[in-house]
């Protein structure tokens, strides 16, 4: 897949792209709190921050195709508003109001320490977009005839760690987003081959997960040195992302019937941890621990030596 990434301003840059030429938008706009990106500040008055994005927004919706969709990270202070622009003056179609939960953050000592981001989910067409459910589903917790085994649907909160500093895959980026967060979304709301933009692409998250998604990329960025960092990611070896649903690596309890049990497992391998091989070693550790007594008498051993590549702790 084609993955462009563009140095210049986003709204400048927006008004470029042809209309109705992108499936989907995703991105993590400056949330106006002071944080210093070298290149701009996000300290704009509060009527001149609606107004850039007011802007910005309507350039994202002309170059959405007719059923296109758009994902915005959105801080406390400002999404109310935001969410009024797409909905009141844009006219575009809510979705969902989702809660992205990470358990370290900011500490504060007056006041309740901020745990969460908010992400909005809105449309152009109001029931006519794209939303692959199968391609995001969690495994179930127990097997039951009557689930889908494929998974459940995640809801709309949301658990995955921060970008800590001591991740591996950390960039010099204040607000780095993890890849499993851009994952979710574009294998939720764009099919392979479509076209994905993040007017403010920061880091390069999501021209990575492109890369690996099989979608063709768009990211514009301002910051000279944040377009070479995300060039960079590109050229990096991939062993999977850098987050990922805890509950992806679970296996379900009372897999009993042997034929079955294989199938499924087989099956989870290609549902649920695909991009993400340098975690596998854990899932197949805890089929070890609920599994392995049953799968010797029934002779199914060989599942471990087919996988062991996977089951295999990454260095």
């Amino acid at each position: 897949m084609n993955q462009r990434i563009i140095l210049g301003d986003a709204i400048e840059l927006l008004e470029q792209i042809p209309s109705e030429s992108v499936d989907l938008i995703v991105t993590d706009p400056p949330y106006n709190l002071r944080k210093n990106y070298k290149v701009t500040k996000d300290d704009m008055s509060f009527d001149e921050y609606l107004e850039f994005s007011r802007q910005w927004l309507t350039e994202a919706k002309r170059v959405l195709t007719p059923y296109g969709s758009i994902y915005i990270f959105m801080g406390m202070r400002y999404i109310s508003y935001l969410f009024n622009i797409l909905e009141r003056e844009l006219k575009m179609n809510f979705n969902s109001w989702i809660v992205w939960y990470y358990t370290q953050g900011i500490g504060k000592t007056k006041g309740f320490s901020p745990r969460h981001d908010d992400i909005l989910f809105f449309t152009k067409h109001p029931s006519k977009y794209t939303f692959n459910l199968d391609s995001i589903r969690v495994p179930q917790k127990y097997y039951r005839s009557v689930n889908n085994m494929r998974g459940s649907n995640p809801g709309n909160v949301w658990e995955f760690s921060h970008m800590h500093y001591c991740n591996a895959k950390r960039q010099e980026h204040p607000t780095q987003k993890p890849e499993g967060l851009y994952e979710r979304i574009i294998l939720a709301s764009s099919n392979a081959g479509d076209t994905v933009l993040d007017p403010f692409l920061g880091s390069g998250t999501l021209t990575h997960v492109c890369q690996h998604t099989d979608r063709n990329g768009i990211g514009i960025e301002i910051n000279e040195q944040y377009v070479q960092m995300a060039k960079d990611r590109l050229a990096e070896k991939f062993t999977g992302f850098d987050s990922f649903d805890e509950k992806n690596l679970r296996c379900p309890n009372d897999l009993n019937d042997a034929d079955f049990r294989i199938k499924y497992l087989e099956n989870h391998i290609e549902w649920f941890l695909k991009n993400h091989e340098n975690v596998a070693y854990r899932f197949f550790e805890e089929v070890k621990e609920k599994y392995f007594e049953k799968m010797q008498k029934d002779n199914q051993l060989w599942f471990f030596k087919k996988y062991a590549s996977l089951a295999k702790k990454k260095s």
